[in-house]
């Protein structure tokens, strides 16, 4: 019999605290002050983890930041002084360290989201985030699998401590929630 689904979600909140303790959420600090001294912020990412990317990116937009997404058709080119923030949960996309590699040529910082910061990926990068979850390479072969599938628990993850990292930000740039939405698009 399949547990209740208030059950499955008594779970899934129990796999969700550990990444969003203490130890997790003092790393808003540095990234904040990465994001915030940044000429421009690109953001990118692969799969569900490049729509958690996109997610943020919006949200940089909303705060006035200069925030883009690597492969959209305006995304202008980075150099000295902005940043290429990239997600690599389980460490190594082919994708996401080739631009990563563009980027420190071009002389842009590289930060990195990660459930594994010993991967390729997070090693060459110059502040890596840690997220303690399961992602889409991790949840096969072991006994203490998320209840959530392949790599949800750390997409989730990543939403959440975003919003963290929204507020931080929103506070540290003294704006509104008036004046983010002032930001939002009206052709929707």
């Amino acid at each position: 019999m399949a547990p209740s689904r208030e059950r499955l979600a008594d779970r899934v909140l129990d796999e969700l605290r550990p990444g969003l303790g203490k130890a997790v959420l003092d790393q808003i600090d540095n990234l904040s002050t990465e994001l915030t001294g940044a000429g421009r912020i690109v953001c990118y990412g692969v799969g569900r983890e490049g729509l958690m990317m996109k997610a943020l990116a919006m949200r940089l937009f909303h705060l006035g930041l200069d925030a883009h997404v690597a492969g959209d058709m305006t995304v202008p080119p980075v150099a000295d002084g902005d940043v290429l923030f990239i997600s690599a949960g389980p460490g190594d996309f082919s994708t996401v360290a080739g631009l990563a590699q563009v980027a420190r040529n071009a002389g842009a910082r590289v930060l990195c989201i990660t459930a594994t910061p010993d991967g390729a990926v997070p090693l060459k990068a110059d502040l890596v985030i840690h997220l303690p979850a399961q992602t889409m390479a991790s949840d096969q072969g072991v006994t203490d699998n998320s209840v959530l599938p392949m790599g949800s628990l750390f997409e989730v993850l990543m939403l959440l401590f975003f919003e963290f990292l929204v507020l931080d930000l929103r506070d540290r740039l003294a704006l509104s929630s008036e004046a983010m939405r002032a930001n939002h698009t009206n052709l929707e």
